[in-house]
């Protein structure tokens, strides 16, 4: 009888079956510009760019700091410096709170982390704005430090990197962050009349009142590759001129092309790029790298000597051509009077 009443008696699983999805992050990413699966570590090792299109996604200011500068050889500066809320700030959320989770997020204070580095063993002091703290906007902590690390180099004698990744100025601070404009631009005046070098270094975004102020101030503007660069986006511009923008529009192929750029640097050539040009702009004893460069100077300049002698040759025959018509013509208006 038990037997036969166990027929409908609804036995356990003995399997057990896992109600929740435990599937996580496997490391594959789908590349936003050619689609394509590539793995975390492939991203890693190829200084986060895509193995296969040479897409270059952001990276934080320590990364930067770490693909640019000599192995443990970044020091920090100013670190007592952290932002506050003059204008007690409140949006969708209070501006101080906006802080903090930015804060917890990087672990930074502020936007942009500054100091001293060697770069292929030259020293050069290096700040770099992180696009990962609020936008990489720039309140009055971030032209402070900047400014500050300018002095430095002033003092110590150092040229200066920086490297921006930025949405422009800080609204929650208004007029504070558009002051930080005018505040860095004479900073980096000064610099340039102690006879110091600057490179700025544009990577994807820099806009906004970073574009308007130190970041297109270098004596040598590198930029990486497809970043976009400009003071207001794209879609602000179509907005304004209520026409559609070509798609290479404000990227640093096109900026290089209309001269506001002058080189595009892919990000595994760039130490190597920046060590070159402060070597050059520095007057080290490197003949091979003055060489060179002289080299280029030389050829451009001869081009350009031959382009003005034709220019000369032209206007001349032009202003013959002029001085013939002339004469003809007051020959002719002589003959019609008699």
């Amino acid at each position: 009888m038990i037997g036969f009443l166990r027929l409908f008696i609804r036995q356990k699983p003995k399997i057990m079956v896992s109600s929740t999805k435990k599937d996580g992050f496997s490391g594959w990413v789908k590349c936003t510009r050619c689609e394509d699966m590539i793995h975390a570590n492939e991203l890693q090792n190829n200084c986060n760019c895509c193995p296969k299109c040479d897409h270059h996604y952001r990276l934080s200011a320590r990364e930067r700091i770490q693909l640019l500068a000599d192995e443990g050889s970044f020091k920090e500066l100013f670190l007592n410096i952290s932002p506050t809320d003059p204008l007690n700030f409140v949006d969708s959320e209070p501006y101080i709170e906006r802080l903090e989770k930015a804060q917890k997020k990087t672990g930074n204070k502020d936007a942009v982390l500054v100091g001293e580095c060697s770069i292929e063993g030259m020293s050069v002091t290096l700040a770099v704005l992180d696009f990962t703290f609020m936008g990489g906007s720039m309140g009055s902590v971030v032209g402070e430090k900047i400014t500050l690390l300018i002095e430095h180099a002033m003092k110590k004698e150092m040229p200066l990197v920086i490297v921006s990744s930025s949405g422009g100025a800080r609204m929650q601070e208004s007029i504070f962050s558009l002051m930080q404009m005018a505040k860095t631009s004479a900073a980096l005046a000064k610099l340039h009349n102690a006879g110091l070098p600057y490179i700025s270094v544009l990577s994807n975004p820099t806009t906004g009142g970073i574009t308007a102020s130190f970041a297109s101030l270098g004596d040598i503007i590198i930029a990486e590759p497809d970043a976009l660069i400009g003071f207001a986006g794209p879609r602000v511009v179509e907005q304004t001129i209520r026409q559609k923008l070509p798609d290479t529009a404000q990227r640093s192929e096109f900026l290089l092309e209309k001269g506001m750029i002058d080189c595009i640097v892919k990000r595994n050539e760039l130490k190597e790029k920046v060590a070159f040009f402060i070597e050059f702009l520095t007057n080290n004893n490197n003949e091979s790298s003055s060489t060179l460069l002289w080299n280029e100077v030389k050829s451009e300049q001869k081009k350009l000597d031959e382009l003005i002698a034709i220019s000369k040759k032209e206007r001349k025959k032009n202003n013959v051509k002029t001085q013939t018509q002339s004469l003809w013509s007051m020959i002719n208006s002589n003959i019609e009077q008699y």
